[in-house]
């Protein structure tokens, strides 16, 4: 037993098998969720999936590719604003504005595609420039971004934004009781419906993202990452690749739009400006660079913080309540996690993905002491000898020859 224990194969058959039990156990407990918790809750997982979805986009960019990008925020306003103005109407009070009325299922695949075309044709310029100048071109990208949203008013509503239309599938509402639903005597409500809609989204992300990374195109990728000579040298399409991650990355920014638009109900030029795109930054960096599990926890600790911190700011001290004078939660949030950044870069370069993989390699380790321990421990020789064992026989003694044995043998 001991050495089925110590053996790699089933040590990483049991990791596997335990891999497989805790996601089935979390799913469980996600789906049940909607049941015992608050709406304030159930909004707020909401605008932490798209989130995550964001940050798995840029991962993919700049953890697995190594490109710098600073406008992340510029595309996911693309994907909100075309969702918006494909599924909303023409009218307006203050400020006319325009709309397709389209399905919202449409509106939102419409605004993943727009996000996507635009990344496809900023990808030239990426597949030219690299490190901190593809960082400054990209910027160029918010500024011209803050200008067009807040000119185009017929489209974007102007300086004031525009209210989202709420999505729904094929007569199914998301954001009100349309039709009535109730499971187990608890009425799904927009809160709980959208907190669903959500977890299928950012499961699908991940799937998505977990295939590509450990796909030959994955792996063209990492090698970009590390070398672009040596990847060219071994026949990887350089510039494709580029044009290709970036086509991607900008997809989950656009999807991540969409659902930015639909947590908070409206958006306006403001949502979308650099200090979006430097949070992006800040969750791929605590979560681990090149991680698609850790993008998503260091995007759940970005951009809940400020929501729990202004759910909570009447009983924390030190932080002040909307309006009064003193640290209000925003603020509270990104010093919190502006700290938490110098730690991790000083004492966990790999991030929050970095530090679970140390934990999981300490484990190991010890178990595999544990059971190499036990396994010398069985086989110490006792002096008795087992049918079939050669093992622990006393040596036969040598037998003195004669003289008479000698001289017949020598005849």
């Amino acid at each position: 037993m001991s050495e089925v224990a110590s053996d790699p194969a089933a040590r990483g058959g049991s990791a596997r098998v335990l891999r497989v039990v805790a996601i089935i156990v979390a799913l469980a407990v996600l789906l049940a969720l909607p049941l015992f918790i608050d709406e304030f809750w159930l909004r707020t997982g909401f605008a932490v999936t798209g989130a995550m979805i964001g940050a798995i986009g840029l991962n993919l960019l700049v953890g697995t590719t190594g490109q710098l990008s600073l406008a992340h925020a510029f595309f996911l306003a693309v994907g909100a604003i075309t969702y918006i103005y494909a599924s909303g109407e023409t009218g307006g009070t203050a400020t006319k504005v325009s709309g397709l009325g389209l399905p919202p299922l449409v509106a939102m695949v419409l605004g993943v595609l727009m996000a996507g075309l635009c990344g496809l044709v900023f990808s030239p310029i990426a597949a030219r420039l690299r490190g901190i100048y593809l960082g400054v071109a990209s910027l160029g990208l918010v500024f011209i971004g803050q200008h067009v949203l807040n000119t185009w008013d017929s489209v974007t509503g102007g300086f004031n934004g525009r209210t989202t239309p709420e999505f729904s599938v094929v007569g199914f509402h998301f954001a009100s009781d349309r039709p009535e639903l109730i499971v187990l005597d608890v009425p799904f409500g927009p809160a709980e419906r959208l907190w669903y809609l959500g977890l299928i989204l950012v499961a699908a992300a991940i799937w998505f993202a977990l295939n590509l990374v450990r796909s030959r195109p994955g792996r063209a990728l990492q090698t970009l990452r590390d070398s672009e000579v040596a990847a060219a040298v071994m026949g990887v399409n350089v510039q494709g690749y580029k044009a290709r991650v970036f086509l991607v990355s900008s997809m989950y920014a656009g999807l991540s739009g969409v659902i930015y638009a639909l947590s908070i109900g409206s958006v306006a030029p403001e949502s979308f400006s650099l200090v979006l795109s430097v949070q992006y930054l800040a969750m791929i960096v605590l979560g681990g660079l090149g991680s698609v599990w850790g993008a998503a926890v260091g995007a759940a600790f970005v951009s809940a913080l400020p929501l729990v911190f202004q759910q909570y700011a009447g009983s924390l001290p030190y932080i002040a309540e909307p309006g009064s004078p003193g640290i209000v939660a925003s603020q509270a949030a990104a010093f919190l996690y502006g700290l938490a950044i110098v730690l991790v870069v000083l004492f966990e370069p790999e991030g929050l993905a970095g530090l679970a993989r140390r934990l999981r390699n300490t484990v190991r380790r010890n178990t595999g002491r544990r059971n190499t321990g036990r396994r010398n421990t069985g086989r110490r020789n006792t002096g008795r000898r087992t049918p079939g064992s050669t093992a622990a026989r006393p040596p036969t003694p040598v037998q003195p020859v004669s003289s008479a044995t000698q001289e017949e043998s020598n005849s």
